[in-house]
């Protein structure tokens, strides 16, 4: 383990151990911004897919996007080293500070296209894909992966082995295999095994919803960081909150104002990225998951006002419902 506050990747140095987790249609770039302001030490984007991106694909831009971030990673995928490759550099010449690979993905979409966990199937080609991309770019590049396909190939420790041997400079490990998806519980011990075979920083990944979690899974791992998805949804403070935690510092819930604050910054900057009618699609999830959270504070959201702010296609509404999401007020039905 690195020393007892930071991680370093290659030539970057964090200021924590808590990363925020890539999710497909979850990690915008807005999410990604009030994250890192709450004290994320790594925000990643979502998965970008690396033919698509290279061939101009607007939505692919999209979810690369980094600007307003002081440390923009950009996780790329696919099958082939030459879009692997080009898809690194366009990242890197976008911005990047570093590369991240897709090879966890459990989605059958990105399975079935040979990438994503899929290539923990075939350790000689992966291997082609990290060194494609690690040769195409000088910022660091990074490898996410699963701890194998099934159980009966946990090969995470060999491809972590590889990665680093051809040039990676951190490797994520979520504490499942492919086959199990989300079921059941992450395996923190088992990442174990690929801390023990590296010397390049290991994250830890999977079921960690708390400080608490986070500590107990630096324990069990022996990893030098956390990565936090799911849970963060809703929460994107979460993030530095366990980043304190990890380094003995004060982590308390944000203030009412402060969340306020942030939950109307993303709904609007989720707008002005996406445009009103895909930003309103869009927005659903994190509206149903920062209403949750107000509901586990004491926030008394009944289930009208909850299917007004997602239904409603008018944002000045919605706006106007958020203003009011953690407020004590029991006279919501009237928004």
């Amino acid at each position: 383990m690195q020393n007892d506050t930071t991680v370093s990747i290659g030539s970057v140095s964090l200021d924590g151990r808590a990363f925020l987790a890539p999710m497909s249609g979850v990690t915008d770039l807005a999410m990604r911004r009030i994250a890192r302001r709450f004290g994320a030490s790594l925000v990643v984007s979502e998965m970008v897919a690396s033919d698509d991106f290279v061939k101009g694909s607007e939505e692919s831009r999209i979810r690369a996007e980094g600007e307003g971030l002081d440390c923009h990673v950009v996780q790329i995928a696919g099958c082939d080293p030459y879009w692997m490759a080009e898809a690194a550099k366009l990242a890197a010449g976008s911005g990047a500070a570093i590369v991240d690979i897709n090879m966890g993905c459990p989605a059958k979409r990105v399975t079935g296209g040979y990438a994503g966990s899929s290539l923990m199937r075939d350790l000689d080609h992966a291997a082609k894909l990290i060194e494609a991309t690690v040769n195409a770019v000088q910022v660091p590049v990074t490898v996410k992966m699963r701890l194998g396909w099934d159980d009966r190939s946990l090969n995470a420790p060999e491809l972590a082995r590889r990665a680093q041997g051809l040039g990676a400079k951190l490797v994520t490990v979520h504490g499942r295999t492919r086959c199990q998806f989300y079921k059941g519980k992450a395996d923190w011990s088992a990442i174990r095994s690929v801390k023990e075979a590296v010397t390049i920083p290991v994250i830890a990944n999977g079921d960690c919803l708390t400080a608490e979690d986070a500590k107990r899974m630096q324990v069990l791992s022996g990893a030098d960081g956390v990565m936090i998805g799911r849970a963060a949804l809703g929460r994107p403070w979460l993030v530095g909150q366990i980043a304190r935690a990890l380094a003995d510092q004060s982590h308390t819930e944000p203030t009412v104002l402060e969340k306020t604050a942030a939950v109307l910054e993303h709904y609007e900057e989720l707008l002005s990225l996406f445009g009103t009618e895909m930003g309103l699609r869009h927005a659903r999830k994190h509206l149903a998951a920062y209403c949750d959270d107000a509901k586990t504070f004491g926030s008394n959201v009944s289930e009208l006002f909850r299917m007004q702010m997602l239904t409603s296609l008018d944002y000045r509404q919605v706006k106007r419902m958020l203003a009011m999401l953690y407020s004590e007020c029991n006279d919501r039905d009237a928004a």
